[in-house]
């Protein structure tokens, strides 16, 4: 009996919450909140190797992949570096173009943050330096981008 309550402790210890929180859900409205869903729904199942995981907090406009997470957020506001006006505004800012589908690349401490560009809705992916190259995991979600948030204008 001890030996069964001792291995419950364990299970139930490898169960616990680490307290990580996922990607925080942005706000988007109108048109942006409804390819964002129709994204959501034609997401990859991995990216990067990665198998798809549940984001918490739980929305449509997130998701994530692998341990540590890659993040997605669809909706997010327009970057500051793509914004005129705006301190950070680089019009020659490092972006790749992957299947039709323009990122922003931004280095960040412990990996990159790649942002679309020229979509209805802004898509932000957040990439751990554990999946060096961090572009990679484009080439995973660049088709569903393309299908599901069109280009503007």
């Amino acid at each position: 009996m001890g030996a069964l309550i001792a291995l419950a402790s364990l299970v139930t210890a490898g169960c616990s919450v680490t307290g990580d929180a996922g990607p925080t859900p942005p706000s988007p409205s109108g048109r942006a909140a409804k390819v964002c869903r129709a994204l959501h729904d034609a997401l990859p199942k991995r990216v990067d190797g990665q198998r798809r995981g549940e984001a918490d907090p739980a929305s449509d406009y997130t998701a994530v992949w692998g341990d540590p997470a890659i993040e997605l957020r669809c909706g997010v506001p327009k970057p500051a570096k793509l914004t005129p006006g705006n301190e950070e505004y680089n019009p020659t800012a490092d972006a790749a173009e992957v299947n039709q589908v323009s990122w922003l690349m931004e280095k960040q401490d412990g990996g990159y943050r790649f942002t679309t560009t020229k979509r209805v809705a802004y898509v932000e992916l957040t990439v751990p330096d554990d999946y060096k190259p961090e572009v990679e995991a484009l080439a995973d979600l660049s088709d569903a981008v393309e299908s599901a948030v069109p280009k503007k204008g």
